[in-house]
């Protein structure tokens, strides 16, 4: 057997023709969905980020803002550029690119940005609506992956989840919403004693660790599907997931690739939540 390959340029591009269309009714309405980006320091993989996320924004209608900052800029001053946008009634989302450099607190400015513009999810008042089965925004990876099994008219209830990593931006939020969608879901990561034994019961598996090609074939259940969120560069230059693509091709049902798979996934659900923001903004 070797998997169908779930590819996620091409479910991005469905779904960004459909948000396009969202965002010139809005701002057909007066009410042109706007995003706001801040980048603090030279980190080249931070500054491909942030171009991808504001050609992504041109491409489907919504006004964006960057904002960038010198390594040694005190915290202060993004605080304050964040209080005036939050004030902003054209910025209907803030998204602050990580990692910031060591002089700041990321818990501290990620509080600061107001919770009703906090696209990327990760406020903890956004944090425990997720968790409450009520998200006003949800992490824009974990999110992407939902849409991804969602396009491939997978049931997850009463399947067997496993999530290998438990980082605030992917790993929690993933099993948030696996749990939400009735699925039986283990959490594994680096204390876990026998990674295998968990992932080869596993109907539905999202690797997202950082470790290239952890998850090799022989721990992935026959036919499972394979969601692998992990992105790495290896010495040579190439990038490649969590996941040994070429042996685990040939046991799952499904796969990801890296790249191509979740990653245009992950831009194309932070244009859903500022196009959703929005919308809640119109409606007020």
């Amino acid at each position: 057997m070797t998997a169908k390959i779930l590819d996620g340029n091409v479910l991005s591009a469905k779904l960004r023709e459909s948000l396009r269309h969202r965002a010139a009714e809005l701002a057909a309405q007066g009410c042109r969905p706007g995003l706001a980006v801040i980048l603090v320091g030279e980190n080249p993989a931070s500054q491909v980020y942030v171009r991808n996320k504001i050609k992504a924004c041109e491409a489907v209608g919504v006004h964006s803002e960057k904002y960038e900052f010198p390594a040694d800029t005190p915290p202060q001053q993004v605080l304050d550029r964040i209080a005036a946008l939050n004030a902003d009634p054209a910025i209907h989302g803030i998204l602050v690119q990580l990692p910031l450099p060591p002089q700041f607190d990321e818990d501290e400015v990620l509080e600061a940005v107001s919770a009703e513009k906090d696209v990327d999810g990760f406020h903890a008042e956004n944090v425990g609506l997720l968790a409450q089965g009520n998200p006003r925004f949800i992490s824009c990876t974990p999110y992407g992956v939902m849409e991804m099994l969602s396009a491939e008219g997978i049931s997850l209830r009463g399947k067997e989840a496993v999530v290998v990593g438990r980082s605030n931006i992917v790993g929690k939020p993933m099993t948030l919403l696996l749990i939400g969608a009735s699925a039986t879901v283990t959490v594994c990561h680096s204390q876990t004693k026998d990674l295998a034994f968990h992932t080869r019961r596993a109907d539905v598996l999202v690797a997202a660790v950082g470790k290239p090609k952890m998850i090799t074939g022989d721990m992935i259940q026959p036919g499972a599907v394979v969601i692998d969120v992990g992105i790495n560069r290896l010495p040579d230059g190439k990038l490649c997931g969590d996941v040994d693509f070429e042996s685990a091709k040939e046991v799952a049902s499904l796969i990801t690739p890296v790249p191509g798979g979740v990653g245009p996934m992950t831009i194309t659900m932070l244009l859903a939540n500022t196009i959703e923001s929005a919308d809640r903004a119109s409606a007020k």
